[in-house]
């Protein structure tokens, strides 16, 4: 055999371990999507108890990135993430309308609350005016310590709104930059107010010495959606599994499964299913 001819033969054997190799390789590789949503879906708990069956049942994995509803937002119109889980429905649809995500869809919601160091005079007082925004206002007045998640999430935007003025300005007024669960740590080590999502706030109950001083306004509900990326934005968007994992959270077991999670704990669903 000449020399050529087995080079060209080493050439071929070459190119045929590899193109095995490869579809080897891709036949192996994990299915996933990146799913980018608040730190209240992640630190009540929630995903841990979902995301188990979905991958079960689908064989995606989910990667989660859990931030500030504002960051989540980001990592969407930055082609980051595949699909979306958030709680600020106006800006979701701004997202949604500028080409950013395909379609808003309701998944679930709950409520946002007022909490206070318990069995504090001051919390006492609150309680009495049953209402959140004279509650608010009495505690600025008053300049009583207050945590702000200050993170551009649902709930910092939510707090923003219940303020009577813009300038929150002194040392009462604590600007953290963190997630959920680490306010309510926050707030209960420097026995100050905070406003939480329920869901977080039940979670951890048992190891805060925070109390509810205000709820059950209709303007505290809180509305979760999910939106897949617009694989548009970036090809390596995992266009179909996003897909798949937003019709999986709209099914209706995967609805009676959010309706379940925490009663049996807390005696009262953490969150509730509102899929149309």
């Amino acid at each position: 055999m000449g020399s050529k001819m087995r080079n060209v033969l080493i050439l071929l054997a070459v190119l045929i371990v590899s193109g095995g190799f490869m579809i080897f390789k891709s036949s192996q590789e994990s299915k996933f999507i990146i799913l980018s949503t608040t730190t209240s879906t992640q630190d009540s708990g929630l995903l841990d108890y979902l995301l188990p069956f979905f991958t079960k049942e689908t064989g995606v994995e989910v990667r989660v990135v859990a931030a500030g509803t504002g960051k989540a937002l980001q990592m969407g119109r930055d082609g980051q993430a595949d699909v979306l889980l958030v709680h600020s429905k106006a800006d979701e649809e701004t997202f949604v309308k500028d080409g950013y995500g395909l379609v808003r869809y309701d998944v679930m919601y709950n409520d946002f609350i007022l909490l206070g160091p318990k069995g504090s005079t001051d919390s006492a007082s609150i309680k009495t005016l049953n209402d959140v925004n004279a509650a608010m206002k009495m505690i600025q007045e008053k300049q009583l310590t207050f945590v702000s998640r200050g993170d551009d999430s649902g709930t910092h935007k939510k707090e923003l709104k219940l303020w009577t003025t813009d300038h929150l300005e002194g040392k009462w007024y604590v600007s953290a930059g963190k997630g959920m669960g680490d306010v309510l740590q926050m707030a209960n080590e420097m026995e100050a107010f905070t406003l939480s999502d329920r869901a977080t706030y039940l979670s951890m109950a048992d190891k805060l010495s925070l109390e509810i001083v205000a709820e059950g306004d209709k303007s505290l509900l809180n509305y979760y959606g999910v939106i897949a990326v617009n694989p548009k934005l970036n090809e390596q968007i995992h266009a179909q599994e996003a897909d798949q994992f937003v019709q999986w959270l709209l099914s209706e077991k995967t609805q009676k499964l959010i309706g379940a999670f925490g009663v049996e704990t807390h005696g009262q669903p953490l969150f509730y299913p509102n899929a149309q």
